[in-house]
């Protein structure tokens, strides 16, 4: 009890901070955050997708490594905006969002997505190295690919149903 309390203390003493009151009482500034967020989600997806739909077997003609080369820094630069204008969201309520399960079950599947995008770069890396090849590894990389959409996708809901709670 008294660690939240401590935590709550904390959030409340963030959103009060200059910039976040400022988000709060700008007309422009925050739609420009919140379209921010949303360019940057927008990068995310748009560059992932099309390499999970490769690890599906889409486009089975073009190697995996040729789209990653030109997406994988896209999904980057996109999560790294989302990243930064989602703090800044965050800031301007962030003992209200902290404190709502919806919230907290995004975060979650933002740590898995990215997790689970870190596991299929290894693979990636794996399978380049030829260290395994082979059905396994092909249906681990299937499975990882839908499993990452239906990841991303979860976090594109959650985050738009926080706006409406």
């Amino acid at each position: 009890m008294e660690v939240w309390a401590t935590a709550l203390e904390a959030l409340t003493a963030l959103q009060n901070m200059a910039l976040p009151a400022a988000l709060r009482t700008s007309r422009w500034v925050y739609p420009i955050v919140n379209a921010a967020h949303i360019l940057g989600l927008a990068m995310l997806f748009g560059a992932i997708l099309p390499l999970d739909l490769r690890l599906l077997g889409v486009w089975s003609a073009i190697p995996v490594k040729t789209l990653s080369r030109v997406l994988l820094p896209v999904a980057i630069g996109g999560l790294t905006l989302s990243i930064i204008t989602g703090l800044l969201l965050f800031s301007v309520s962030a003992a209200k969002y902290a404190a709502t399960p919806l919230f907290q079950v995004k975060l979650l599947f933002v740590a898995l997505a990215v997790a689970n995008a870190l596991l299929l770069r290894r693979s990636a890396e794996w399978q380049e190295a030829k260290v395994s090849e082979g059905p396994l590894i092909r249906t681990w990389l299937k499975l990882a690919g839908g499993f990452s959409i239906l990841l991303w996708l979860t976090v594109i809901l959650c985050g738009r149903f926080l706006a409406y709670i």
